[in-house]
């Protein structure tokens, strides 16, 4: 096991849950128009590319409308609920899984945490556990695939494969449910689940000159 592995969540989605926060907070109400896409950057110091995908999160989960030139529109306070809710127990498991793997370098000196731990995250784990029943594949991306550096959603991934991406690792970081706007570079590792077949299917969708 990789113990300097950091396991985070895309910076876009950071955002969309913070907006979608301080909805559920009261600081923004159905009907407010809100940053465009230049001033979300600006104010949490990211490129306007992350920003837009932050506004695309918020448009598919119909929390927001985005039009162009008209900034986003605060479109549904119950969405933003649900959004918080799942955002905060998807951090709790990556918090839990980071415990885990501190409490595995210090086993002896700290068995009690380690099983607080295990428990808490084995209850979590059982209520997602019809995402995902699947153990995942895993795959590198070279530069020989033509579709490198296109998002998720651009090469209609589970369309042509029908396997559902879970995971990205990118260096040092491990993206977890990294979402139709994350961008495949060379040297990722790509975790995805499927049937038996999804390997195969994506073997050739992306290395289709093999």
């Amino acid at each position: 096991m990789d113990f300097k592995l950091k396991i985070s969540t895309p910076r876009y989605q950071q955002i969309a849950a913070d907006i979608a926060a301080k909805i559920v907070e009261g600081k923004y109400v159905v009907g407010d128009k809100i940053y465009a896409r230049s001033a979300l950057a600006a104010q949490y110091s990211v490129s306007p590319e992350t920003a837009r995908r932050a506004i695309c999160v918020l448009s598919d989960l119909g929390i927001a409308d985005s039009t162009k030139g008209s900034g986003v529109l605060i479109k549904s306070y119950e969405n933003a609920i649900a959004y918080v809710k799942q955002f905060k127990d998807v951090q709790g498991i990556n918090s839990l899984k980071q415990e885990l793997i501190k409490s595995v370098e210090r086993q002896k000196k700290e068995t009690e945490i380690f099983t607080h731990c295990l428990e808490s995250l084995l209850d979590k784990t059982d209520r997602f556990r019809s995402v995902n029943p699947f153990i995942p594949f895993q795959l590198e991306i070279t530069k020989e695939t033509p579709h490198l550096n296109e998002s998720i959603s651009e090469m209609n991934f589970w369309h042509h494969t029908s396997a559902t991406i879970i995971a990205i690792k990118h260096k040092e970081e491990l993206l977890l449910s990294p979402g139709p706007y994350a961008i495949l570079a060379e040297k990722d590792k790509l975790y995805f689940v499927g049937d038996d077949d999804c390997l195969e299917r994506v073997k050739k969708f992306l290395y289709p000159d093999k």
